[in-house]
C-alpha cells in the first residue's frame, strides 16, 4: 500500500501528494466535486479541509475518503498490475 504522508491543497480541486515511497505529484479532483458525496466539495472551504487518515488515505469531515492506491496510480500514470504484481498472474474467466 502506498501511503500518503503530506497533501497541500492547490487551486481547481487539485492536491499536491507525497507518498511514503518518495513519489510526489499533483492529482486533479475536480472531476468528483458536486457529484454524489462529493457534494459536500460545493462548499470549496470543505474541500480545503482535507486530512491524512490513519492508513494514508485522505479524508474529508469523515464523509468522504479517498484510496490511496487510486491516487498513486493517477499519480505515476502506472496501471494496477505495475503496482500488484500478482494481477498479472491471474487469468480472468467469463
Amino acid at each position: 500500500m502506498h501511503k500518503i504522508i503530506k497533501a497541500d491543497v492547490l487551486d481547481g480541486y487539485r492536491l499536491d501528494l507525497v507518498f511514503q515511497d518518495g513519489t510526489h505529484g499533483t492529482v486533479d479532483l475536480s472531476d468528483l466535486a458536486g457529484r454524489g458525496v462529493f457534494s459536500l466539495w460545493n462548499d470549496y472551504a470543505e474541500f480545503r479541509k482535507v486530512r491524512i487518515g490513519t492508513t494514508g488515505e485522505l479524508v474529508w469531515a469523515d464523509q468522504i475518503d479517498l484510496c490511496p492506491d487510486s491516487l498513486y496510480l493517477k499519480v505515476t500514470g502506472k496501471k494496477p498490475e505495475d503496482i500488484f504484481p500478482r494481477l498479472k498472474h491471474q487469468r480472468t474467466h467469463a
